[in-house]
């Protein structure tokens, strides 16, 4: 390198380091291509185009740099990077892929894989890798909330909780990744946190300043309607001018405004103005989630419409877009053969229960509620009836009871086999574990009952009767058919029930296979047991509060018909029926799937045996 060029190079490092990479280029300019060949001014060149966008010219630096020095791991990273924001997603994956074996404890270097992982829409991928990055640097924030979106995608809970467990202390984010993390909260329940989020957001400069301002705005109403703050959510609207958005050249923008005011028509008694403007999302977005959401809120407009036949192809449409989802999130259950719901092959029969070692457990009082039944079978509704009472606390949906099997297993004890052989020092502890898991949600339980609604543990009853052999188990039951027209009708998160809720075909499989496991087990272990119906509870609610009353053993259960402003107090509220439980109860769900009945034929003779057995009916 001349003296010249080693002026140059010198200037140009002390512009990048007085944050000026404009500069750099501009020094960069003056070196002649037969000059420009020594590591320092690539660099430097390189880290300047990355940082200013010009990401092609960025990734020839690199490469031209990772050819001299193919050993250099830095290199590899950084042509990674420019070429995943150049679009050029093979190259990059071969780059980071070169940088992760030479450097596999650089967390930047799995953090940059996870979000090329993300861009090419492969989410399990995605989570593993950014998974990777938190584990090598649990302080990268930026690989925190990346790794959340992940676990969010793929429905993992757990996951995001853990990476979001002190998002209320981390710096303020760029606007667009501010938006994501505040949806995430969102969804788990933590509105202040989001709110704070989006206050503190990085807006950019310039024209997008204004379009993110926006953005926020009608994030701002997701939030309020969710937690179902609705005069907050009609304050924001009221910035929110529907006339102004046309004039917008940036598409998101209105994607997002439209979807505010689609919810909010929906709220509001206005389906067939939600249907235009969930069509109007429809007509230009693209990304899959936004595509399903959004058919799925068309659905749910032209049903209300009476528009049977358009909802249905909504929801045909809204399905798809979920099965591209899950197709990357769970590749395995999205196969022909795949089974979302693995639990419920695992059984135990008469003769096996025989062979489990006694061991004893806590009374019916102070043993939890178990709330379960297929989704969409009124356990949202007895969940928050529960609450009410003020001997009763509730917990919202959690997976506690999967986490005590996934911990037995990891301890070498397959389930539900090693059931049988369980000490009575290993049940207390498995009892413990659980009883941590419920502190850290609800610490102020005190002396009040737990409710475990979680409708899936139909399928865990042998971990629940190992534990808690005396526990009231409440068994919600409704039409098989309404069933699975409100799970058709839902935007799940768990890619598992995304695949089960594909296909009715799929769904009513699944709803079988569920329940014939579930009505064995309560045939093994005749457990204290009530068959909740929804159709009873809807129709003489009055009559449904004293029979559940006299179950648990509560002198007074009056306080149980105040579910409804309970929920309008508790505000998030984590499943599908948030809206629903803040209103009186009412039939008009029942017999639903009536409208439906062209679309259920097919699937009628896998149903007709749990239609007989719970004595319903499957002809108008």
């Amino acid at each position: 390198m001349t003296a010249p060029v080693t002026s140059i190079v010198e200037s140009m490092a002390a512009a990048w380091n007085a944050g000026d990479a404009a500069r750099v280029l501009a020094l960069a300019a003056q070196v002649s291509n037969a000059e420009a060949d020594s590591e320092a001014f690539l660099a430097l060149l390189g880290v300047a185009q990355l940082q200013t966008g010009e990401y092609p010219r960025a990734a020839g630096t690199f490469e031209r740099l990772a050819s001299m020095q193919p050993d250099v791991s830095a290199w590899w990273n950084n042509l990674g990077e420019a070429s995943r924001q150049a679009g050029d997603l093979a190259t990059a994956g071969r780059a980071l892929l070169k940088a992760k074996s030479l450097a596999p404890g650089d967390a930047e270097v799995h953090y940059n894989l996870g979000l090329l992982h993300i861009q090419q829409q492969r989410w399990a991928a995605a989570r593993e890798a950014l998974l990777d990055a938190v584990r090598l640097a649990p302080r990268f924030v930026e690989a925190r909330l990346e790794a959340a979106h992940a676990c969010h995608v793929c429905g993992d809970i757990e996951g995001e909780e853990a990476m979001l467990e002190r998002a209320d202390a981390w710096p303020p984010q760029p606007a667009g990744q501010a938006l994501v993390l505040a949806s995430i909260l969102s969804v788990l329940g933590r509105l202040e946190v989001a709110l704070k989020v989006l206050s503190q957001a990085r807006l950019p400069e310039g024209a997008a300043r204004r379009a993110m301002q926006l953005r926020i705005t009608a994030q701002r109403i997701a939030l309020h309607e969710r937690n179902n703050q609705l005069d907050q959510a009609r304050l924001e609207l009221q910035k929110l001018p529907l006339a102004a958005l046309d004039a917008l050249d940036d598409i998101d923008t209105r994607v997002d405004a439209w979807r505010a005011h689609a919810v909010m028509a929906m709220r509001g008694h206005r389906p067939a103005a939600a249907a235009a403007l969930y069509q109007r999302v429809l007509d230009v977005a693209g990304d899959p989630e936004i595509v399903s959401a959004a058919a799925f809120g068309l659905a749910s407009a032209r049903d209300r419409q009476s528009l049977y036949r358009d909802a249905w192809k909504a929801l045909e449409m809204a399905h798809a877009a979920q099965m591209e989802i899950a197709r990357q999130a769970a590749p395995g259950l999205a196969r022909a053969n795949g089974q979302p719901l693995p639990m419920a092959t695992r059984s135990v029969d008469a003769q096996a229960y025989a062979t489990w070692k006694p061991v004893t457990g806590p009374s019916m009082r102070h043993s939890p509620v178990f709330v379960v039944g297929f989704p969409r079978s009124g356990t949202t509704l007895l969940e928050q009836m529960l609450d009410a009472h003020p001997d009763f606390r509730s917990m919202d949906e959690r997976g506690y009871i999967y986490q005590l099997i996934e911990r037995m297993e990891h301890a070498g004890q397959h389930y539900p086999a090693g059931l049988a052989g369980l000490t009575q020092t290993e049940t207390d502890q498995l009892r413990q574990v659980y009883g941590g898991l419920v502190a850290r949600t609800l610490p102020d339980l005190g002396q009040r009952r737990l409710v475990d609604k979680n409708p899936l543990n139909m399928l865990c009853l042998p971990m629940i009767l190992r534990l808690f052999p005396d526990a009231c188990v409440v068994l919600c039951i409704r039409h098989p058919c309404d069933v699975l027209l409100s799970c058709s009708m839902q935007a799940f998160r768990s890619p598992a029930f995304r695949v089960m809720c594909s296909s009715l075909p799929r769904l009513a499989r699944g709803y079988t296979e569920a329940f014939e496991q579930c009505c064995r087990h309560l045939d093994v272990f005749k457990p204290r047991v009530l068959e909740w119906r929804y159709e009873s509870v809807v129709a003489d609610l009055d009559a449904a509060v004293a029979r559940l009353g006299d179950f648990l053993g509560v002198e007074d259960a009056s306080p149980m018909r105040g579910f409804a402003e309970n929920a309008r107090r508790k505000q998030f509220i984590a499943t599908p029926s948030y809206a629903q439980v803040t209103q009186p109860v009412s039939t008009a769900a029942v017999g639903r799937w009536m409208n439906y009945h062209e679309q259920f034929e097919p699937v009628l003779p896998v149903l007709r045996p749990w239609i007989e057995r719970f004595g319903y009916c499957d002809r108008p």
